[in-house]
């Protein structure tokens, strides 16, 4: 098992690669639609986008945190 140390890291790499696949293939569909080769184009522009989404969600996730802290309450 992996230690509790790396859940944030964890997470964000689930969040980033779950999030850039689905994007990445609707915005694949609707440029190129039901077209031969299109899951190649999808994964090809998922693992780009993947690339640059997780060291994003790395960057603004503290900040993301606080502005949610920020605006909720606890009752």
């Amino acid at each position: 098992m992996i230690p509790k140390k790396y859940g944030p890291m964890l997470f964000s790499l689930i969040l980033s690669g779950l999030m850039s696949l689905l994007v990445s293939g609707i915005a694949t569909f609707r440029a190129t639609g039901p077209a031969d080769g299109v899951v190649g184009l999808w994964l090809s522009a998922w693992l780009t986008a993947w690339l640059v989404a997780f060291p994003a969600v790395m960057l603004v996730a503290p900040l993301a945190q606080r502005v949610v802290r920020a605006l909720v309450v606890e009752r």
